[in-house]
C-alpha cells in the first residue's frame, strides 16, 4: 500500500497489540492461562499475515481479497478472537482493529461482508453476555455496529484519497514526460534551423568564395608559360579570395555578421560583393561576354537590423553567384529600394534566362540550392520573393522584407507550381 496508508498500518500494529493485552488482563480467574495461550496464538497468526501480505506495500488498485493468503489470514484471526473472546469478554474491543484491517486486506466488497461478519458476532457476544441487564444491550448493539460503520468509511475514505494523489501523479508524470519531448522536439527544430542556416551562409559565401578561386587558378594555369606576369596576379588574387573565404568561415563559426558589413554599411557591402562578382566573371574562359554589375539605392537610406542586412547580402550573393554560373549575361543590377515599412532588393540580369517549366531538377548533381535558400531567409524574415524568367529574356528576381518588428514574423508560402521548378532548377 502507499506510503500514505503506512502511518495507519502501523497503528493497528499498536492498537491490537494494546487490546490483546487488555484482554488476557480482564479475563476473568481461572480462564487467565487459556486466554494467554490464545492471545499468542492470534499474535502469531497476525505476525505471519504482516509478513505474507504485506499491506503497507500494497496499490489500492492491487486485487485483493483472494483466498490465499489474504482470506486465510483473516479467517484464522477471526477464529483466533471468537476464542478468546469466549475466554475474555474484554477482547470485544479487538473487533475495531479487525474491522479496519479486514477492510485493507479484503478490498471495499468483500472487506465489508467480513466486517458485517465480525460485527454480528460481537453483537451476538454482547447480548448473551448482558441478556437480562435491561437497557444495557443497547449499547452491546450500537457500538459494534457505529465500529463497523468507522472502519468502513475510515478506510474508503483513506484508498479513495490516495487513488485521487495516483491520479493527480500520473497527471503530473504525464505532464513531465510531455514537456520533455517538447523540449527534445524544440532542441532538434533549433538543430535543424542552425543547419540550415549553416548550409545558407555556407553556399553563399565559401561556395561562392571557392568557385571564384577555382576559376582564378584555371585562369593562371592558362596563363603559364605565355603571361607569367597575369598568371602571377591571378594568382594573387586567388590568393586574397582565399584569406577572405578564411574569414567567413570564421565569421560563419562565431555566428558573426559577414566581412563586408563588419567594413561598411548595407549598400557599401552590396558594391563590394558586386566588384567581386564582376571581378571574377572576367576571368571566367567559358564566357562569351564581360559582365557588369551595377548598385545603387532608392528611397530614404537607414541602419537596418544586423539579421536584415545580412540575410540581403546574403540574397545578393547567391542571386549574383547563378547570374555568373547560369545566366551568362553581360550587365545585372542591384536595387536596394527602402521603404517606410519594408525594404526591397532587386537582381536583374540581360542573361540567356530559362524555362522554369522545361527545366528538370538538377539537385541530385549537387546544384540548385541558390533559389531554395533564398526562398528560406525571406520566408524566415516575414517577406516575399518574386522571380521572373523567360528564355532569351533574363531574369528578374525581388525580395522584399518588412522592416518593422511587429511585422518581421515568419510566414510561409503557397506552392505555386512552376516557382518551385525554379528552385530546383537554380
Amino acid at each position: 500500500m502507499p506510503s500514505a496508508t503506512r502511518g495507519l498500518t502501523l497503528g493497528l500494529d499498536v492498537l491490537l497489540t494494546t487490546l490483546v493485552v487488555v484482554a488476557v488482563v480482564q479475563a476473568p480467574s481461572g480462564r487467565t492461562w487459556q486466554a494467554a495461550v490464545v492471545a499468542v496464538v492470534l499474535l502469531a497468526v497476525y505476525l505471519w499475515g504482516r509478513a505474507a501480505v504485506r499491506v503497507h506495500e500494497r496499490s489500492v488498485d492491487t486485487p485483493r481479497g483472494g483466498w490465499w493468503p489474504d482470506a486465510a489470514w483473516v479467517a484464522g484471526l477471526l477464529v483466533a478472537w471468537w476464542v478468546l473472546l469466549w475466554l475474555s469478554p474484554a477482547a470485544l474491543w479487538i473487533a475495531f482493529p479487525f474491522m479496519l484491517l479486514q477492510m485493507h486486506v479484503l478490498g471495499p466488497h468483500r472487506g465489508v461482508v467480513a466486517v458485517a461478519v465480525t460485527t454480528a458476532v460481537a453483537v451476538a457476544e454482547g447480548l448473551l453476555v448482558q441478556a437480562g441487564d435491561g437497557d444495557a444491550w443497547t449499547g452491546f448493539v450500537l457500538g459494534p455496529v457505529l465500529g463497523a460503520c468507522v472502519a468502513v468509511g475510515v478506510v474508503l475514505g483513506i484508498e479513495a484519497f490516495v487513488r485521487e494523489s495516483q491520479t493527480r501523479q500520473r497527471t503530473v508524470d504525464e505532464l513531465t514526460q510531455a514537456r520533455r519531448h517538447l523540449a527534445q522536439a524544440e532542441r532538434e527544430m533549433a538543430v535543424t534551423d542552425e543547419r540550415a542556416r549553416l548550409a545558407r551562409d555556407i553556399h553563399d559565401t565559401l561556395a561562392q568564395s571557392l568557385s571564384a578561386i577555382e576559376l582564378l587558378l584555371r585562369a593562371a594555369g592558362d596563363a603559364l608559360g605565355s603571361d607569367e606576369e597575369k598568371a602571377r596576379a591571378l594568382v594573387g588574387q586567388a590568393r586574397g579570395a582565399a584569406r577572405d573565404s578564411l574569414a567567413e568561415a570564421r565569421r560563419v563559426v562565431q555566428d558573426l555578421t559577414p566581412t563586408d558589413l563588419d567594413r561598411t554599411a548595407l549598400l557599401g557591402a552590396l558594391r563590394a560583393v558586386a566588384d567581386r562578382i564582376a571581378g571574377t566573371s572576367d576571368t571566367d574562359a567559358g564566357r562569351r561576354r564581360p559582365l557588369t554589375v551595377s548598385v545603387h539605392a532608392t528611397g530614404r537610406s537607414r541602419p537596418l537590423p544586423v539579421p536584415l542586412e545580412t540575410a540581403l547580402l546574403r540574397v545578393a550573393q547567391s542571386a549574383l553567384a547563378n547570374v555568373v554560373e547560369h545566366a551568362d549575361a553581360g550587365r545585372a543590377q542591384v536595387t536596394l529600394t527602402y521603404e517606410p515599412d519594408a525594404v526591397t532588393l532587386d537582381v536583374v540580369d540581360d542573361g540567356v534566362g530559362f524555362d522554369p517549366a522545361a527545366i528538370a531538377d538538377d539537385r541530385s548533381e549537387g546544384r540548385g540550392f541558390g533559389i531554395p535558400a533564398i526562398r528560406s531567409r525571406v520566408r524566415e524574415l516575414g517577406g516575399t520573393l518574386a522571380l521572373e524568367a523567360t528564355p532569351g529574356g533574363g531574369t528578374a528576381l525581388a525580395v522584399t522584407v518588412p522592416t518593422r518588428e511587429s511585422t518581421r514574423e515568419p510566414t510561409r508560402e503557397p506552392n505555386r507550381g512552376p516557382t518551385r521548378d525554379v528552385e530546383d532548377a537554380r
